[in-house]
């Protein structure tokens, strides 16, 4: 087989002309179980492609340890895109933005002596090199080359939005070819020509990225670019919420009146997301201004043309619409929907107090001044400090330097306040009147930055405690990247407020479905289904009920254990509908 190739005005395969049509879906954001479902379902709306991002920390969550398995399974989501009968874009990165933690790099990475990320700087080529040769490995045989579905393959990502350094991009280039022989090599970025100077390599196909005005988008394109076809690599048909923000949507008129601009001008297209999924766990991602630290909620639904769940919308409906007047189409035949079940109200009757489990579920290291998460050898979580004030100090304050992102303060085992990256809080008044007083303070890494230049964020205490001027040395600390519960020994103690809990509660399942389980009278927290980590919850939304997907349950009594930061309840509701705001 001949790879994907172009002209001035088309893609060609196998020398044919031909009009991607493609819709993203990440496979680390949906359970393998469904990663079928989803698919059929997009053929269905007229896609031809599917594009998939590779998220580095999924697969090397720590430097030579390697995860290929479970919803980590980029071969085997590959493997069923082609028995859908879909071709296939590859964006490996190293890094994907994608709104996912640290951008898809592994936190080790800011653990390597002397590495700058995104250039051409030796130390982080090696472990790029290191990584790309084992994914590469997997990835071969998939190639259209080599009878397999992957037609394209990215270099970096929206490079242009970040730097310019050339040399490195000719690095990333050469580094993909010559894993990958003839296959089509592309680049995208947004469409303004700083992003393009920045972001293009010479003799390299270029895409754009954007969701409106594809007339002005395409134009610059062609200004920098005449000699090639049009094509959207993201389609922005929708938008991700960070917490605390209205729900983003975007309506369908909208959504088609650009697509049909795009179509007109025998452009291809990628919308960004056909279905995006969940940030299961710790790996949502975050934003930040040159002032705000904006992180990602845990729904990826997107508002795209497949909700978080599987399900089609209204959207979905509009695009196969338009997508008819261009191409033939079969008769649509959809799977039928994933089952939803409201299995009702579950009681809470055990429950763990976080810091008097501290044995249970970390091993303690000890340092003379408090150091970031990555320093410790953690990458997701929670993370205990604890030191003894020795001297009654009366009034004072306490600072927490550069809080990465949110504490909570004990002193002597009495929550005392918050100091939190949100709103740039960072101290409180306190009265030191023992001649000992415990000092512990429990921070959440709430997602390491994915976009823009601050991308190097370093968790928990990023620079050391104050009593006023005088730093506070000799710490005690707990890592508590909470992957595994299993030793937490509940008891029927009553919470006390402010204090984090676990608490524990058993679900009956007579038919196992879809359901989501409501927080919404809860405070802020994480769930954890069978020992899956659902991901977060917060009060102030915009979601309020976290998705759990029928293969995390099973049949009879399923363990829901949800630990919360504050206010404590005593039941929660599963319910068949999201509510994401």
């Amino acid at each position: 087989m001949s790879s994907l190739t172009y002209n001035q005005q088309s893609f060609l395969l196998d020398g044919k002309e031909i009009r991607l049509l493609s819709g993203a879906m990440h496979y680390f954001r949906t359970v393998p179980e469904y990663w079928e479902d989803r698919l059929i379902k997009l053929k269905e709306c007229g896609f031809n492609t599917v594009e998939t991002y590779v998220a580095w920390n999924l697969h090397e969550p720590e430097e030579g340890q390697f995860v290929f398995e479970g919803i980590a399974d980029i071969e085997r989501f590959i493997r069923t895109a082609e028995k859908v009968g879909f071709h296939v874009i590859v964006r490996p990165g190293p890094y994907i933005c994608a709104e996912w933690e640290f951008g898809g790099f592994p936190y080790w990475l800011m653990t390597v002596p002397n590495i700058k990320l995104r250039c051409f700087n030796k130390p982080y080529l090696e472990k790029v090199d290191a990584y790309f040769d084992v994914l590469f490995e997997r990835l071969r045989p998939l190639l259209y080359s080599n009878g397999g579905p992957i037609i394209a393959l990215q270099i970096e990502n929206e490079y242009g939005s970040f730097g310019n350094d050339q040399k490195y991009l000719q690095y990333m280039h050469d580094s993909v070819k010559k894993r990958v022989g003839n296959e089509l090599l592309f680049t995208s970025d947004g469409p303004a020509p700083s992003m393009l100077h920045g972001g293009m390599i010479k003799d390299v196909l270029e895409t754009v990225n954007f969701g409106s005005r594809a007339e002005s988008a395409f134009e610059q394109l062609k200004r920098h670019q005449p000699s090639a076809p049009l094509m959207c690599m993201e389609f922005w048909h929708g938008w991700f919420d960070h917490w605390g923000e209205e729900h983003h949507t975007r309506s369908s008129e909208s959504v088609v009146e650009t697509l049909e601009e795009i179509l007109q001008k025998n452009a291809s297209v990628n919308f960004y997301m056909a279905h995006g999924g969940t940030n299961f766990g710790f790996f949502n991602g975050a934003n930040h201004n040159e002032a705000i630290y904006q992180p990602t909620i845990t729904s990826y639904d997107y508002d795209g043309l497949l909700t978080e769940s599987g399900d089609v919308t209204d959207k979905f409906l509009a695009v196969r619409k338009v997508f008819e007047k261009y191409i033939d189409l079969p008769e649509m035949k959809l799977p039928a929907p994933t089952l939803k079940k409201q299995y009702g109200e579950i009681q809470f009757t055990e429950r763990a107090a976080l810091l008097d489990s501290l044995k249970q579920l970390s091993n303690p290291k000890q340092s003379q001044t408090p150091l970031t998460m990555e320093e410790y050898g953690q990458a997701y979580g929670f993370i205990v400090y604890e030191t003894v004030i020795k001297g009654a100090y009366g009034k004072q304050t306490l600072t927490v330097q550069d809080v990465h992102d949110r504490g909570q303060i004990y002193l002597n085992g009495e929550f005392v306040g918050l100091v939190e990256r949100i709103g740039g809080c960072s101290h409180i008044d306190v009265d030191i009147t023992e001649g000992e007083t415990k000092l512990q303070i429990i921070v959440e890494n709430m997602g390491r930055i994915n976009y823009g230049p601050f991308l190097v964020d370093y968790k928990g205490i990023t620079e050391g405690v104050r009593l006023g001027n005088q730093f506070l040395f000799d710490w005690t600390v707990h890592p508590l990247p909470l992957n595994d519960l299993s030793q937490l020994k509940f008891t029927c103690e009553e919470a006390k407020e402010n204090h984090p809990y676990f608490h524990r509660g058993l679900l009956k399942v007579n038919e196992v479905a879809d359901t989501f389980i409501d927080l919404s009278e809860w405070t802020k927290g994480v769930v954890f289904v069978n020992g899956h980590n659902l991901g977060r919850y917060w009060e102030i939304g915009p979601q309020q009920t976290l998705y759990v997907p029928a293969p995390f349950l099973h049949l009879g009594v399923n363990e829901i254990v949800v630990l919360e930061l504050h206010g404590h309840q005593e039941s929660a509701r599963f319910v068949d509908k999201p509510d994401l705001g």
